[in-house]
């Protein structure tokens, strides 16, 4: 076989091998391709769209807002105390535990009085023996002025009579004292309660022994509650003992009224912030260590009313603040000029709103911030709540 031979047949087995592999592709189908996304009759993709229940929206309106500064702090009681011991010894009772209630002046607790008993009985003691030692020289001192009297002795031996009975009376005043002292501090071993509240803590255990001033029990009133708020200074020089605010407490859904009671007269250091301090009733929910955030009212609303919103509708994760308006069939971004933010006297307004003054007009439907971040452009439709629930 030559070599132009040998190529020929070589040339004629690939072409086989060619066509072999063809037919067997035909006869297994096409070459699988990636599918290519639903286009609408315009040949634009579609997409999903946004169904939007009645709580998802708010309507823009013309409101007259009451211009106010928000706070944030936690909540403590006006009155607390510590429980402390008077008396250094071993703590052998200690009744309430963590919220227990318990009332001013009652014994909640004892440390073991036994040394303080010897103590008593011997101060009682030295006080017999005082009485007695001045019921001699009140006897000699009478004896003296008799025979001083009669010239059987000279004044200077009743002068020493009489400063023998003035030195036994200092030591029975002194052993007196001394009995009194004793009786405080065997009494001091009963723990009483320093005001009416709850237990917030308990700082000791039966058994341990606990030094003088040790702390044994924090006790809270929660009848009357305190924040702190710190304040812009150009915000607090507006501001008057009186001025209402509205507290939102975490953990309850409705806004809690409080007033300011007093302005510090001083700023703090650094940071220049004036301290506004507000009280508010107790009530269900309310404790000791609650944040809150809250509005305070500064002036009323006599301005022209302006379009608002709630603050959570207000988007600002972009360059500057938008909202996110439902038109048309779709979701759209819209830029927004704000103005001022406050409280709105209506009800059911349980958060603080801000002016538009710029970008979106009153009664257009503004998306909720609860629906977290939305595309601009996404479709979106309005559906009733029993639309809604027979989707899910």
């Amino acid at each position: 076989m030559t070599r132009r031979t040998a190529l020929i047949s070589f040339v004629v087995l690939a072409l086989l091998l060619a066509g072999g592999l063809a037919w067997r592709q035909v006869q297994q189908g096409r070459v699988a391709r990636p599918a290519a996304p639903a286009v609408a009759a315009s040949g634009a993709p579609t997409r999903a769209v946004l169904e939007l229940a009645p709580a998802d929206l708010v309507e823009v309106q013309a409101r007259s807002i009451d211009r106010s500064v928000a706070f944030t702090g936690s909540l403590k009681p006006v009155h607390s105390a510590f429980l402390k011991a008077k008396v250094a010894g071993e703590l052998t009772t200690l009744t309430p535990r963590e919220g227990d209630a318990v009332r001013a002046g009652e014994i909640v607790g004892r440390i073991d009085p036994t040394e303080f008993d010897w103590r008593l009985e011997q101060a009682e003691q030295q006080a017999a023996a005082a009485q007695a030692q001045q019921d001699i020289t009140q006897r000699q001192l009478q004896n003296h002025r008799a025979l001083l009297e009669q010239g059987f002795i000279s004044p200077t031996a009743l002068d020493t009579a009489l400063a023998n009975h003035n030195a036994a009376l200092a030591n029975l005043a002194s052993a007196r004292a001394a009995v009194a002292l004793a009786r405080k501090a065997q009494a001091d071993t009963l723990l009483r309660a320093p005001l009416s509240g709850q237990v917030a803590q308990r700082l000791a255990q039966p058994g341990e022994r606990v030094a003088v001033d040790a702390r044994v029990l924090e006790i809270v009133d929660l009848s009357r509650l305190e924040l702190e708020a710190a304040l812009p200074p150009e915000e607090a020089a507006a501001l008057q003992p009186g001025a209402t605010a509205r507290l939102w407490v975490e953990g309850r859904p409705e806004p809690v009224r409080a007033t300011v009671v007093r302005l510090n007269p001083s700023a703090q250091a650094g940071t220049r912030a004036v301290l506004a301090y507000l009280g508010l009733p107790g009530g269900p929910g309310l404790r000791a260590g609650l944040f809150a955030r809250g509005e305070i009212a500064l002036a009323r609303g006599t301005r022209t009313p302006l379009p608002s919103v709630p603050v959570s509708a207000l988007r600002r994760d972009a360059s500057t603040p938008y909202v996110i308006v439902f038109e048309n069939g779709q979701l759209r971004h819209r830029s927004v000029r704000l103005g001022e933010r406050g409280t709105v006297d209506e009800p059911g307004a349980a958060e603080p709103y801000v002016e538009l003054r710029e970008g979106v007009a009153a009664g257009a439907l503004v998306l909720r911030g609860s629906l977290g971040r939305v595309d601009d452009g996404t479709p979106a439709r309005r559906v009733t709540p029993d639309a809604a629930a027979a989707s899910r």
